[in-house]
C-alpha cells in the first residue's frame, strides 16, 4: 500500500442506485457509504467512471439495447450522471463495461490501483481484469463493491481471486488506514 495509490470508483450513478431503475443494485446505498469513506481517505487521488449508453449502438450493443431500451431514453439521461454526492469530482465515461481504457489515460503512469464500485459482476470485473492485463497492480475493496445479488457479487469475487498476485482483495477499513 502506497501514498501513490489511486482510488478508481466504478459507476456510482443513479442508474444503479435509484430503486426505480431496472439496473438498480439493491445494496447500492451500503456500497456508497463505504465508497464515501474511501473517497474522503484518498482525497484528490480519486477517479470516478461512468457508464454512458451510446447515442447509436453498434455491433452486439444493438441487441443489448434492444433488450434494455430504457437506458437510451432521453428522459433517463440523468441516470448516467455521477452520483450527486460526488458531483464535480473528476470522472471518465465509457460505453463499454470496462472503463480501463478511459481511466488509464487519466491516472498517473505506474500508480497502484484501489478499485471499488458497481457492479462487481460487470463493470468492476471488466475494469479490474483489463487493468491488470495492462500490467497494473490492483486491490479490490470487496466491501465497497456491490452487484445485483449477493450470489453475483460472490461469484465475481471467486473469478477475481484467481488473478492474484496482480489483483488482491482488501476492505474499506484497511484502505482508510493505509491511505493516511
Amino acid at each position: 500500500m502506497s501514498m501513490d495509490d489511486w482510488l478508481l470508483v466504478i459507476d456510482m450513478q443513479p442508474g444503479f442506485g435509484d430503486p426505480a431503475s431496472p439496473w438498480c443494485v439493491p445494496t447500492y446505498e451500503a456500497c456508497a457509504a463505504k465508497v464515501g469513506a474511501l473517497v474522503e481517505a484518498f482525497s484528490e487521488r480519486v477517479l470516478f467512471t461512468r457508464f454512458v449508453p451510446p447515442e447509436e449502438p453498434e455491433g452486439a450493443w444493438v441487441d443489448y439495447y434492444r433488450s434494455h431500451p430504457f437506458a437510451r431514453e432521453p428522459g433517463n439521461a440523468g441516470l448516467w450522471d455521477l452520483d450527486p454526492r460526488w458531483s464535480g469530482r473528476t470522472s471518465v465515461a465509457s460505453h463499454r463495461f470496462s472503463k480501463w481504457r478511459e481511466a488509464e489515460a487519466v491516472l498517473p503512469a505506474g500508480a497502484g490501483l484501489v478499485i471499488c464500485g458497481v457492479a462487481t459482476d460487470c463493470c468492476v470485473l471488466g475494469t479490474a481484469i483489463e487493468a491488470t492485463d495492462a500490467g497494473r497492480s490492483a486491490r479490490l475493496v470487496t466491501d465497497a463493491c456491490a452487484a445485483g445479488t449477493a450470489v453475483l457479487h460472490d461469484a465475481a469475487l471467486v473469478l477475481l481471486a484467481d488473478r492474484a498476485p496482480v489483483l488482491t482483495f482488501s476492505d474499506t477499513a484497511q484502505e482508510v488506514v493505509a491511505s493516511r
